[in-house]
């Protein structure tokens, strides 16, 4: 890691010297779209970069707005709390180049269709961007993230408006994630249970190229027109750099699936509650076990909903089902002297959760279907916890 934040800060500097000189009428600028992978979680989205070539004056520098560091201290707390930093870096193209090639990704270049004075522009604009004071950002992943930025620069930069033909089917922003993650259903789950209702939102053609395919494709079709009128594609030519090596479509794919351990769950819980109804008893660990589970996942829910600064993050209604309530309930259930109040709590659950079922189809958020046999499960053991307490009456 230090030796490549070393080569980064030299090739910085090396940029920075170079910034010095306007470039020459045959250097050009182009988007770099990497497709999506499976190696990691983040790549399953894409990434998009910024070529900036110049033979003349032998520069041919990559400016990447996707670079972030696992080892920095408390990177999962702050990433949950959507404080997560990332920053703009600029290194040469055959390091960015050999990354994807390895990875066995394919890249697509545009070169755009850019007059002198638009290139310089911009390239004057990515190297202040890149200096030390300014490259870290706060990344967001709908709004601001290594595609949005380049977005940016280009619209800001070029002497004219940049016009979008065509725009895409409208899509809410958890289509377009979830389409990402279609091979990958315990992220898909995770995604679902985090998100809340904003996400279900349609979004916008522009907003769509947080995605990189998206922006790929909305460049391909977009013209820049100019103040007196005149109109120019805004890509000139597309040239494919590498090609996809494997096929890893199946590769996220699994038999155990979210909805496969839903039902196992469910069934298990089941077994158990009639096991308990015929012999009329009651096994404590069962609802403490669960209830601790569900009060665990309901704090996390807690924390993206009310501390959390990401967006689309509340409101969530899988709150509803999970809750931190759930963890004052462990004790209420060990504790035989607050049978009681046991009790009320699982009057209360066993109502809100029936009420959730019950109008499933007319709640405002995407909710996974898999959600449901654990929804059941809860307000299965609530709805014997309402029957055991009215038994002992």
């Amino acid at each position: 890691m230090k030796k490549y934040l070393l080569l980064l800060f030299l090739l910085l500097c090396l940029v920075q010297a170079k910034a010095q000189t306007r470039l020459s009428d045959e250097a050009q600028i182009s988007i770099l779209t990497a497709a999506p992978s499976n190696e990691e979680v983040y790549t399953l989205y894409g990434h998009t970069a910024i070529r900036v070539k110049d033979m003349q004056h032998k520069l041919d520098v990559v400016f990447n707005y996707g670079i972030f560091d696992f080892s920095k201290p408390n990177f999962i707390y702050r990433f949950t709390k959507g404080e997560t930093d990332y920053k703009l870096a600029a290194y040469d193209f055959s390091h960015y180049i050999i990354e994807y090639q390895m990875r066995g990704s394919e890249v697509t270049e545009q070169v755009l269709n850019l007059t002198p004075d638009e290139i310089n522009k911009i390239w004057t604009a990515l190297v202040i961007n890149a200096r030390p004071e300014n490259a870290v950002y706060r990344y967001n992943f709908f709004f601001d993230n290594c595609a949005t930025r380049p977005v940016a620069i280009v619209e800001e930069q070029v002497d004219g408006k940049v016009q979008y033909n065509n725009p895409p089917e409208p899509q809410t922003f958890r289509d377009l994630i979830n389409y990402c993650t279609r091979n990958h259903s315990w992220l898909t789950f995770g995604c679902d249970l985090a998100l809340g209702s904003p996400t279900d939102r349609v979004a916008t053609p522009h907003e769509m190229m947080f995605l990189p395919v998206y922006l790929k494709e909305e460049f391909e079709k977009a013209t820049i027109v100019g103040a007196d009128g005149s109109e120019r594609k805004l890509v000139k030519s597309t040239e494919r750099l590498t090609e996809e090596m494997t096929d890893d479509a199946d590769n996220g794919k699994t038999w155990f699936t979210p909805m496969l351990c839903s039902i196992l769950i469910f069934l298990l819980v089941a077994s158990v509650t009639f096991l308990e109804w015929k012999k009329k008893t009651y096994f404590r660990g069962v609802d403490c076990a669960l209830f601790f589970l569900a009060g665990v996942a309901g704090t996390v829910l807690f924390f993206l909903c009310f501390i959390s600064t990401h967006p689309c993050v509340r409101p969530n209604w899988s709150i509803v089902w999970l809750q931190p309530f759930d963890l004052l309930a462990v004790i209420l259930f060990a504790v035989k002297k607050f049978r009681k109040a046991a009790y009320y709590y699982h009057f209360i659950n066993f109502a809100a959760l029936t009420l959730l079922l019950a109008g499933w189809h007319f709640i405002p958020q995407h909710m996974n279907i898999a959600f449901i046999p654990l929804v059941a499960t809860i307000w299965l053991r609530s709805g014997y916890g309402v029957y055991r307490g009215r038994m002992h009456r």
